[in-house]
């Protein structure tokens, strides 16, 4: 019988949203309505950037918002990821916590380093503009996965995106076969 009806696992970003205009845009030299994946030192100068102001901050990536919207939707899930002992760590787990998502850190202590981010640059017009920067996530590997967790749920969802990273790709390789050992049904975005 299974614990969990999803088994998610994909990169762990903290969305920081920014309401802007047009003008801040091309003057940052951002490409409007488009996702960049950037380096730690241009997200550590778009954070230094006189007059960016964060208006919300909250725990997303692909496959984290997938499984917000499904356990808001009564589902129970499990959630694999990476993310650092930082400020920006907390607010992923604690909004994983608020939605009743378990996930690999109930047990363990975060490493060191920095979470990701994905910068969000929303234009009047309701347009959205990325620049994420993956930070430890970029990290992801095989002992970020519950085997456990895995083998006692119905589905499990994979991140397509994990395939940006070498360890990330070995891991969701690993968790597909183990869910094909155990009959756990398979789902992906790509």
């Amino acid at each position: 019988m299974s614990n969990y009806k999803l088994f998610g696992l994909g990169n762990a970003l903290v969305d920081l949203e920014y309401v802007v205009s047009d003008t801040t845009l091309t003057n940052l030299n951002i490409e409007k309505g488009q996702m960049t994946l950037i380096d730690k030192e241009q997200s550590q100068s778009l954070a230094n950037t006189s007059g960016l102001n964060v208006h919300k901050k909250s725990g997303g990536g692909s496959a984290a918002n997938t499984m917000i919207g499904f356990s808001q939707l009564g589902g129970e899930g499990w959630y694999s990821c990476k993310v650092a002992n930082d400020d920006n760590g907390n607010v992923f787990l604690n909004d994983l916590s608020k939605e009743n998502i378990d996930h690999n850190f109930l047990n363990h202590k975060k490493p060191d380093g920095e979470t990701g981010t994905c910068r969000v640059f929303v234009t009047p017009d309701g347009e959205r503009t990325m620049q994420t920067y993956l930070g430890i996530t970029q990290t992801f590997s095989e002992s970020e996965l519950n085997l456990e967790a895995l083998e006692c749920s119905e589905m499990i969802y994979v991140e397509g995106y994990l395939v940006s990273s070498e360890t990330g790709f070995v891991a969701a390789k690993k968790a597909l076969a183990e869910a094909n050992k155990s009959g756990v049904k398979k789902a992906m975005t790509l």
